[in-house]
């Protein structure tokens, strides 16, 4: 999900309704834009199949199934546990904590509407 995220800028069952995007998840139906790469396309392909004993990454190689399919060509993967491949954005950060390389987004306060009455609070008094 996370490469087709990268590769198109939307997730690949979005929907404005969460039923529906329910339902395109089971389905596994997924639209392809037409600027996808083929290489990229096959790798999401194969690690979204619905069936996990036939999904990239689950089968008898396991990992090696996906380090090894096309998509990885260029990755040296002796570098990559050695912490020696070179990340293409290196963002800045100032302190811990900082997150100024996110978006900001409005907090959601759905806790507030669910209050609870007093007699059910004390229910949990002892909880």
């Amino acid at each position: 999900v996370l490469i087709y995220e990268m590769n198109c800028g939307y997730a690949p069952f979005y929907d404005d309704n969460n039923f529906s995007t329910y339902e395109k998840i089971l389905a596994a139906k997924i639209e392809w834009p037409k600027y996808i790469d083929p290489v990229a396309k096959d790798m999401i392909k194969k690690l979204l199949v619905p069936d996990r004993f036939k999904r990239l990454g689950n089968m008898k190689n396991g990992a090696e199934d996906v380090k090894r399919h096309r998509w990885f060509r260029d990755f040296d993967w002796d570098d990559v546990s050695r912490r020696r491949l070179q990340p293409p954005i290196i963002p800045k950060v100032s302190f811990d904590g900082d997150t100024r390389n996110f978006d900001e987004y409005p907090e959601e306060e759905s806790w507030r509407t669910n209050s609870i009455n007093d007699s059910d609070m004390k229910l949990f008094a002892d909880f």
